[in-house]
């Protein structure tokens, strides 16, 4: 900032946004189809996108990172995404374990844990979700007993995004016992090494859509982690796990954007196309206006985003538009993917079209990393707080 307002990407930005989009045209879609029905692990396209320097942009120089902002990190998304977002949502999930450990860790944190994964094409995980808690985070009930030099960790997580790839976990755990203690005091963040002994992994889901992505519940019993391992402080954890959001909302929100583009994009193409009554479906006004309402839908969620990930860049609070874009995005994404489908007609509904997957894959925007009825009463508190105040 400093310049004023302004639409004009710097070269950096142009040039990275190139890169991911030319890997998700060449390289992600011919795939994709596959991956969907298979669900198999996309390996060779992490492998390809941590070499493009496409993954783990938020690592800071000092580790060995690219330093890059959220904004940078959301044109790559919408890119991503725009070719798979299961590839996407393995990705994402990558910036999301490690943003506790760069918002909390120390140097020695940061070094070990963020220095390994710039060294190689590595997953990390973000262990915070239970079977009885998802969004009511607070209602967690893994805990960790100080023992000595070490916490010993019991509980179960469940949709563990890349829960069966990660070298590492970051892990939210109770540590105060007494149930009246508040939230912000009673929960602790741990790094977690994925081969620790009483770990137990369990099977890959197989969910809806974003197939691909390695979705799994994890038990720990009895699991000990050095004391050198906790973020910041016992009892900081509830603070470190809902700050990272602040920073991974605004690419998640980009990455509902990159699907809704792909589905406006693949329906235009085939209104083009597709004859009914003498003339391609485009020139029904029926249809065009359709497309129009698609195309408001994804360029007004573009900016969503792209604001949300501008304030947290600027170093100020973005709550309140993180949440608007995490909501406004999710909820889009269904929409357009769904008047996509309308459009295709019943090759829509069909696999052999690439629409009716982009409508499996919608839906998680409106569930993964706050629900949509959580961003609102998020939006809500924001906004009504500007007048209490």
């Amino acid at each position: 900032p400093g310049a004023g307002f302004s639409f004009e990407l710097t070269d950096e930005q142009k040039e990275f946004q190139a890169t991911a989009r030319k890997f998700a045209v060449e390289e992600i879609i011919p795939v994709a189809a596959q991956y969907d029905r298979t669900g198999e692990y996309p390996v060779p396209l992490i492998k390809r996108a941590w070499e493009l320097g496409l993954m783990n942009s938020h690592i800071p120089e000092s580790c060995g990172g690219l330093g890059l902002g959220s904004f940078e990190a959301c044109l790559i998304t919408e890119e991503l995404a725009y070719g798979c977002t299961g590839v996407q949502t393995a990705i994402e999930a990558n910036s999301l374990g490690q943003m506790p450990v760069i918002i909390a860790g120390n140097e020695h944190q940061q070094k070990k844990y963020l220095g390994r994964m710039t060294e190689e094409p590595m997953m990390c995980a973000y262990c915070v979700t239970e079977p009885g808690a998802g969004s009511d985070v607070a209602g967690i009930k893994t805990k960790a007993e100080k023992k000595g030099d070490e916490y010993v960790i019991n509980g179960q997580k469940m949709w563990i995004t890349n829960g069966g790839k990660a070298n590492w976990y970051f892990l939210l755990a109770r540590t105060n016992p007494d149930p009246k203690a508040p939230a912000s005091k009673a929960f602790t963040g741990f790094i977690v090494e994925a081969d620790s002994p009483g770990i137990q992994i369990g099977r890959k889901e197989m969910n809806m859509g974003q197939r691909c992505s390695d979705t799994r519940g994890i038990v720990f019993e009895d699991v000990r982690v050095p004391k050198e391992n906790v973020l910041i402080a016992e009892g900081a954890g509830f603070k470190i796990a809902m700050g990272a959001f602040d920073k991974t909302r605004p690419p998640v929100a980009a990455g509902a954007v990159g699907l809704a583009k792909r589905a406006l994009d693949e329906a235009t193409r085939y209104a083009l196309e597709r004859k009914t009554f003498g003339k391609p479906i485009v020139e029904h006004q029926a249809v065009s206006f359709l497309l129009a309402e698609m195309a408001m839908k994804v360029e007004l969620a573009r900016m969503a985003y792209q604001r949300a990930a501008w304030e947290v860049d600027a170093g100020r609070r973005n709550t309140y538009y993180a949440s608007i874009a995490k909501a406004f995005a999710g909820d889009i994404a269904n929409q357009v993917a769904a008047d996509a489908v309308q459009i295709f007609g019943g090759n829509g509904f069909n696999t052999e079209y690439p629409v009716e997957k982009l409508m499996r894959d919608a839906k998680i925007y409106q569930i993964y990393e706050g629900t949509a009825q959580i961003q609102r009463m998020i939006i809500a508190r924001e906004h009504v707080g500007k007048f209490k105040a």
